[in-house]
């Protein structure tokens, strides 16, 4: 599959699109980044993804791949080295259980601790006093949650870097901003899963594909700005 043409639509600060990072890069697989705006999006991102209109998007040999884990799944079965899901029916359903488990309730919790949401079309980042207390109790349940999963395991795949472990490491990146703004700390609470985060990092392909936690802060704390300026406006 040398003659492959892969390319990744992408923004440098998104784990959805830091996932398909990682994945290409423990496959081995070269391909052509292309660093998208939220804001304005590009044409060939609306051609490539005219349902969602949103990134990360693989294109490969000019047929478009949307959603993250979907995109995850889609490079495993089609690069078959270093297998990232077991073959096993069962095991490879709960790996699948546990990634979209992030998707679905890791991702939600970390938008109440943000609470970004719409309103009249504008968004907040403003989540404060009880609500970030409850919010941050919450998404610490949620990680603890994660961390019985994980168990004594070196990862969730088990000896090696598995489907899971793509889909929840690239927010590692991203603690250090929730911590610093809502002012605790996840090792504290989730030791194990902060060992596992930093085990996962000793790999080039994990590395090499998240977002510096400093440059990620600053980024938020921008946005922060510009959704409290946005509410001052509503």
């Amino acid at each position: 599959m040398d003659d492959d043409q892969v390319t990744l639509l992408d923004f440098w600060a998104s784990p959805v699109g830091m996932r398909v990072r990682i994945a290409l890069a423990e496959k081995g697989v070269k391909y052509e980044y292309k660093e998208q705006s939220l804001r304005n999006k590009s044409a060939l991102l609306l051609e490539m993804n005219p349902v969602h209109r949103k990134i990360p998007v693989l294109i490969h040999n000019g047929k478009p791949i949307c959603e993250s884990l979907n995109i995850v799944q889609y490079i495993d079965e089609t690069w078959k080295q270093s297998p990232l899901l077991p073959s096993d029916p069962y095991e490879r359903t709960h790996s699948m259980f546990w990634a979209d488990f992030v998707d679905q309730k890791l991702k939600l919790e970390l938008k109440k601790l943000d609470r970004i949401y719409d309103l009249k079309g504008k968004m907040m980042w403003t989540a404060e006093g009880e609500e970030q207390e409850a919010a941050k109790k919450d998404f610490i349940d949620c990680l603890k949650l994660l961390e019985g999963e994980l168990g004594a395991k070196p990862y969730f795949g088990g000896e090696t870097l598995g489907f899971v472990d793509v889909a929840l490491v690239p927010f590692y990146c991203w603690f250090h901003a929730y911590e610093t703004m809502a002012n605790f700390s996840i090792e504290a609470e989730c030791p194990k899963l902060i060992a596992w985060c930093k085990r996962c990092m000793q790999k080039d392909s994990v590395s090499k594909s998240l977002a510096d936690p400093r440059k990620i802060y600053n980024y938020a704390m921008k946005l922060r700005k510009i959704y409290r300026l946005s509410e001052q406006q509503v």
